[in-house]
């Protein structure tokens, strides 16, 4: 049967709010702080695929187990730069995140910068994470007094320093400030920025509306590009190849000549992708396992039991940060149910039919909304619960796959992932192994959303064990 036959006889249409409004479209109720938990509570009503149409623009969301295995189909769909990605090319160009798959430095800086994530390279970033979450709990043994600590603040000045010096060799002395960084406001403030105005900014009249932030935003962009500048130039000035990190491998390309050398532009492009998207999504990865540990002490308990079988008083080496099975668990299922990077676009690369209703032609994409894949009913009969147990070996083989995507899917999923996953788990069995933490009893978890979420106004009162 044709495409088109398919088109004729067998679509159905896609779901809408209620209330489309001429020329606005579906703008009641849209809170432009939190586009992604608005999407999440329409989803609940109108199911697991539907669109929103803002000031004549189209997007289609997607949450169902058996639409994101379609969709996950390299050989259909491939990564689409949704519009609050793309505004960030601003920012990163054609960096690995935001690059468009036509571009070619995407595939020249992925060959170039794999071998830095390999099990070897993660090997010799390991002291380097060690020694920066002993600064971590070196300023916070000066908070055990009963000050409450500011979790995703300090979550964020510890992936900053961790990824600025094992990626770079560069320090941002983040726990010698008063105030975070002056690169994390910016990063923030960019990054918000592309989320308030994904819905509007295709239109003119959003475009028009946007334009104070938008030159706020150029400010900020501007800091972030000379902060980057500045990093490369410390390396260059020191007049010899660096350490071995990802800094090094592009320099080195372009010294050598090598086939996939990349151009100065997109070496700065590269390093503020793995400044911006190496730190901010596993900061707030780690703030929410603090949180929901926080709040289950029976799972704490657990964890910490285990920290303290498997490194017991001694400095962890390497290969025992993957023994710690639970504490991985915990940091699974956090990420389950609010993964940081909370969408990602696919396109069609063939004219197709999605699940066998809904028509795409080449080019037609749609949004996948994770923290509602997350929630589908192949979860279980209360997906909304924190339980580290869904990610037992014998729980997971049960599910179908792809229904976790935390880290994205294909070829375009984050190079990152093993990197983000030994430096969470490393920095959560040192905070249990050294501190007892109580939440705020009467906080009630609210979501930051900066195209990335985090907890907000989340804090924890330490007691040194």
């Amino acid at each position: 049967m044709s495409v088109e036959s398919l088109r004729e006889r067998d679509t159905a249409a896609i779901p809408h709010p209620r209330w489309r409004l001429p020329v606005l479209g579906d703008v009641l109720g849209i809170n432009i702080r939190t586009p992604l938990q608005n999407s999440m509570e329409i989803g609940k009503t109108l199911g697991p695929i539907f669109e929103r149409d803002v000031l004549g623009n189209r997007f289609v969301f997607a949450s169902g187990a058996d639409m994101v295995a379609e969709l996950s189909d390299e050989s259909r769909f491939a990564k689409h730069l949704a519009p609050g990605v793309a505004s960030l090319r601003e920012l990163g160009g054609d960096g690995l995140f935001t690059a468009y798959n036509h571009e070619p430095n995407w595939s020249k800086a992925h060959n170039l910068l794999a071998p830095a994530f390999t099990k070897p390279a993660m090997r010799s970033y390991h002291r380097t994470m060690l020694d920066v979450a002993d600064e971590l709990t070196e300023y916070w043994d000066r908070r055990t007094d009963g000050t409450p600590v500011d979790v995703s603040s300090d979550m964020t000045k510890l992936t900053l320093e961790t990824i600025g010096r094992t990626g770079f060799s560069y320090s941002f002395d983040s726990f010698e400030r008063p105030r975070p960084h002056p690169f994390v406001q910016a990063m923030v403030g960019a990054l918000s920025h592309s989320q308030r105005t994904t819905f509007v900014k295709t239109s003119a009249i959003g475009r028009l509306l946007t334009r104070r932030a938008d030159r706020r935003n150029a400010r900020n962009l501007e800091y972030l590009a000379e902060v980057v500048d500045e990093v490369i130039r410390a390396r260059r000035g020191s007049g010899n190849a660096g350490p071995e990190d990802l800094l090094e491998l592009m320099l080195r390309a372009a010294r050598e000549d090598h086939p996939d050398k990349i151009d100065e532009l997109n070496i700065r492009h590269q390093v503020v992708t793995f400044l911006v998207a190496g730190h901010e999504t596993t900061s707030g990865a780690l703030s929410f396992a603090l949180y929901y540990l926080s709040r289950h002490p029976e799972v704490l308990a657990k964890a910490r039991a285990e920290v303290e079988e498997v490194w017991g008083e001694e400095t962890p080496e390497f290969e025992q940060i993957a023994k710690l099975r639970y504490v991985r668990r915990v940091l699974d299922e956090s990420l389950r149910l609010w993964p940081t990077a909370p969408a990602y676009g696919r396109e069609a690369t063939v004219d197709t039919t999605l699940v066998g209703k809904y028509p795409m032609k080449v080019g037609d994409w749609v949004l996948v909304l994770i923290p509602a894949l997350h929630r589908d009913p192949v979860w279980g009969d209360d997906p909304e619960a924190f339980d580290p147990d869904n990610f037992l070996p014998e729980r997971i083989r049960s599910r179908p796959a792809h229904v976790y995507k935390p880290f994205g899917t294909g070829e375009r999923a984050c190079i990152g992932r093993q990197f983000a996953v030994h430096e969470a788990v490393l920095v959560l069995g040192t905070i249990l192994r050294r501190y007892d933490i109580v939440g705020a009893p009467d906080y009630q978890l609210k979501i930051a959303e900066r195209l990335t979420l985090m907890p907000e106004g989340f804090t924890l009162q330490l007691r040194r064990r």
